[in-house]
């Protein structure tokens, strides 16, 4: 069911050459251990300006848009959430632009579900966006993803990261917090 739905969604990406990554919680069950997640966040390679194509994709797709002015919503917070109704899965397609999601977008890893290649943020990359996301799921996710990978992960580049991304002030600290999770 979520993996079909995560398959449609990878094929209506590519078809518009839009690029893009799986991440959150679907990564961390291919990385990690299990739990329980019921939604499915993806990072675009594209910003807002791009919002048709994914209202669009959205349409084609079935799935509710969320917010009452999509748009609108979008643009201010990079975000635009919708759900398939009768699943009851979220769907957070995230507009990012940046040098760091871009090269993080060239370093997937494809899937293969159901015959189909679906392109999923890396091992480091999920690791380097559950450390910005600083909840105690993260942490202990992070926690998981490290015990079951330690022989293959590169933590020179997870650090390189943490360190750029500590320069922000509400991100200071991370690179210790990943250090002391090791």
């Amino acid at each position: 069911m979520i993996e079909e739905l995560i398959k449609k969604i990878a094929q209506c990406l590519d078809e518009d050459n839009i690029p893009y990554m799986i991440i959150g919680g679907q990564a961390v069950l291919l990385y990690g251990t299990p739990r329980l997640t019921r939604d499915i966040d993806i990072t675009l390679g594209i910003d807002t300006d791009k919002f048709l194509l994914i209202e669009e994709i959205c349409r084609k797709l079935g799935l509710k848009i969320l917010p009452e002015v999509p748009e609108d919503f979008a643009r201010e917070t990079k975000v635009l959430p919708a759900e398939e109704v009768e699943l009851r899965i979220r769907v957070d397609f995230i507009f990012s632009f940046t040098p760091y999601e871009a090269q993080a977008i060239n370093r997937t890893t494809k899937v293969i579900m159901d015959d189909y290649p679906v392109k999923f943020a890396s091992c480091e990359d999920v690791i380097v966006h559950k450390m910005i996301a600083g909840r105690a799921i993260d942490a202990e996710d992070v926690k998981n993803i490290l015990i079951k990978n330690k022989n293959s992960i590169a933590l020179e580049y997870i650090r390189k990261w943490l360190s750029e991304f500590s320069r922000i002030p509400e991100h200071q600290g991370i690179l210790e917090k990943f250090n002391s999770l090791l």
